[in-house]
């Protein structure tokens, strides 16, 4: 972190902070140096907010503040406090080492995180009144889900525990190895259905188990067992006696992708109850501050590639559940309690985050619709708050088209922003503008939401060259906060444009699933052409200088597209699908995917997954392509885009595999890589830009 950056900082007022609505147009507030556009290296100065947590009286807020680290190329993760009173903003912890997970005491006394400090991750305390810290496990794999008990006396969460060996691993005779000699690694033995994950590879045999721990240090004392999927958030309930977490327990649960209940395990003996049994998911369980209600998510399991959350209340006593909002056409997260009679919420609608209270009567009240700006690169939908239970202030992550996340109080119907990490940079740079607009798709008449960024200096008297820039997913979905990549595009002068085409969340269950069984094809690919239509007719857009760009789903969109279409001068594609029948036998997303998104097992209706695929339509495609993907991504394998590459190549169409070393499907973690992905994709559009 910049040392100016504090300084100036410091001698600020929280309380004086302008809230940025529009991107600076004109000088600074430094005087009247001349405004640059953004460039590929402000994005190492980028810095965002996530996780902001208010004390149970609403007076402090910490937070992860993360910037990134030049000399390291990675993301640092420090802790910062922020008093909502006197306006001050201090780190509590900012050094060479990583932090997360902070999580007030119920008194608001002392705060749990956890660090790397030790050289493992482990759970810390820190004390607010005497500002000391300390250790408080001794763990060999990494805590995560904190949660403190109502008498703040133990902290329950939850950490992965290795798997005894198997009788075929244990009886392989191995000789022993002479001393000094130089032996190659002893294979790795993989018998588990879920065996590998995108980012950490071919994963330990070990299980996710629960765990509690003395809030003053002590032993960890592991509650739960067994070769199943445990998960939390945790809730503490019958006087700290016993946890609630939601789990499938059944011998074959790597198979029911779509199947979890609540649990209750007690806290002194780790005697296990089942508590709910519906078909579907339930998960996120949190307890009502009298202890009498248990409020929850729950989702069905039919074998669809999306199912909105239902918000659910449990009567503790008798078990007996009923759903909140059952006819609300919207997925609903992060349930909190406000008091014993309403709930808070987080919902994506129409592309922005919402937080709303929920009342026990099923009575909806939107409060917030900015939470978001913790997806850098591109516009995802991000974000998340905490609630101070004695003040009910709400601290959330706040985003904008022009800045990423910020931190932000909500009370008693007002807003006051405590943050304004970007100032020092994005203060002193032209952004595009962010225009929203809708039209309706030319397959049929669905009515499709989008945005394009005009560049900086834009003048309406001109037609600019365009790049669509596709959304993964595909059951994710774009907003209008600030996203880098973007941003580099309209400064290098592009118009952008980005919609939720079909399949995009956040317009409710039918639209989502309006590609079911149609992932990628000609409705999204409509979906696409007809706002370029829409952008040519307002007189906007060149239409002899069209590009296209996506990432993952996204990227899948593009390669399909270049098979159904000559409009576009190049093309580039991130880590996309290229043939759906190798990339489910060899992702590590193969157990959902096959059994949410396609008909049958790929040997059993082969036409469809070939239909789907990019590389049946390989032969159509005279669009230049710029391949983009990391080595180690396990999502969509690298050998997907050497398939296109090399058909591409016997078909003498002009083509470029960019791979990126030791990177997984989230290629662009890095910031380097962020940028490689960014500069390589500006030059190759470059290269077939059209005086």
């Amino acid at each position: 972190m910049q040392y100016s950056r504090l300084i100036a900082w410091a001698g600020a007022s929280v309380l004086a902070l302008q809230v940025f609505a529009e991107p600076v147009l004109a000088a600074t507030m430094e005087g009247k140096k001349q405004v640059s556009t953004f460039q590929a290296e402000d994005i190492f100065a980028l810095e965002w907010a996530t996780d902001p947590q208010i004390s149970p009286d609403g007076r402090y807020v910490v937070y992860v503040r993360h910037g990134f680290d030049i000399m390291k190329d990675n993301t640092k993760r420090s802790l910062w406090m922020l008093d909502t009173k006197s306006g001050s903003h201090t780190p509590l912890f900012d050094d060479q080492y990583s932090y997360g997970n902070p999580t007030w005491s119920p008194d608001g006394s002392r705060l749990a995180f956890s660090s790397n400090r030790g050289g493992k991750n482990q759970i810390h305390v820190y004390h607010v009144a005497t500002k000391t810290h300390s250790a408080i496990t001794e763990v060999q794999e990494s805590p995560r889900q904190f949660a403190w008990s109502k008498n703040a006396k133990h902290l329950a969460f939850m950490m992965n525990v290795a798997a005894p060996k198997t009788d075929f691993a244990k009886s392989v005779k191995k000789p022993e190895k002479p001393k000094d000699a130089n032996w190659a690694k002893p294979p790795v033995v993989v018998e588990r259905t879920y065996y590998q994950r995108d980012g950490a590879g071919v994963l330990k045999d070990a299980y996710s188990q629960l765990f509690v721990v003395p809030s003053d240090g002590g032993h960890a004392r592991q509650l739960t067992e067994g070769a199943y999927s445990h998960n939390g958030p945790l809730a503490w309930v019958d006087n700290d006696q016993a946890l609630v977490f939601s789990a499938n327990r059944n011998d074959n649960w790597e198979h029911q992708v779509n199947e979890a209940d609540l649990w209750q395990v007690a806290v002194s003996d780790g005697e296990l109850t089942q508590i709910t049994s519906q078909l579907g998911r339930e998960y996120a369980p949190v307890i009502s501050p009298n202890g009498k209600q248990l409020a929850y998510l729950q989702r069905g399991n039919e074998p669809v590639p999306y199912h909105n959350a239902k918000l659910t209340v449990m009567d503790w006593q008798n078990k007996t559940s009923r759903q909140l909002l059952s006819d609300f056409d919207r997925s609903v997260e992060s349930p909190l309690w406000i008091n014993n009679s309403a709930l808070a919420v987080q919902y994506a609608d129409r592309g922005r985050f919402k937080l709303a209270k929920v009342t026990l009567k099923g009575q909806l009240t939107d409060w917030v619709n900015d939470v978001g700006g913790v997806s850098i690169s591109r516009p995802y939908l991000s974000g998340s708050y905490s609630l101070a239970a004695e003040s009910g202030a709400v601290a959330y992550t706040e985003g904008s088209s022009y800045r990423p996340a910020d931190v932000t109080l909500y009370h008693q119907g007002k807003k006051r922003k405590l943050t304004a990490l970007n100032e020092d940079v994005l203060g002193h740079r032209e952004l595009g503008k962010v225009h929203e607009f809708t039209y309706t798709s030319s397959y049929d008449d669905t009515e499709i939401h989008g945005w394009y960024i005009t560049p900086p200096n834009y003048d309406p008297n001109k037609k600019y060259p365009l790049v669509l820039e596709i959304h993964g997913g595909p059951h994710l979905a774009y907003g209008p906060t600030f996203a880098a990549e973007q941003q580099r595009y309209a400064a290098e002068g592009y118009i952008v444009f980005y919609n939720n085409y079909r399949g995009s969340t956040s317009y409710g269950a039918e639209h989502a699933l309006k590609l079911d069984g149609f992932y990628s094809s000609e409705r999204d690919h409509a979906d696409h052409m007809a706002g370029i239509d829409v952008l040519i007719d307002k007189g906007l857009v060149d239409a002899s200088n069209l590009f296209i760009a996506g990432g993952s789903a996204g990227g899948i969109a593009t390669t399909y597209a270049v098979g159904l279409t000559d409009r576009f001068n190049a093309a580039a594609a991130t880590n996309p699908v290229i043939n759906w029948v190798s990339k489910t036998l060899t992702a590590d997303s193969y157990l959902g995917q096959i059994h949410n998104q396609f008909p049958a097992k790929p040997w059993e209706d082969y036409e469809h997954y070939w239909k789907r695929s990019p590389l049946s339509l390989v032969g159509n495609v005279k669009t230049p392509v710029m391949l983009f993907s990391g080595e180690n991504d396990r999502r969509v394998p690298m050998s997907e885009i050497e398939q296109f590459y090399q058909a591409l190549q016997l078909r003498q169409v002009d083509t470029a595999m960019v791979r990126v070393p030791d990177a997984s499907h989230a290629v662009t973690a890095r910031p380097s890589n962020m940028i490689a992905k960014i500069e390589h994709t500006l030059a190759w559009f470059k290269r077939y830009l059209k005086e």
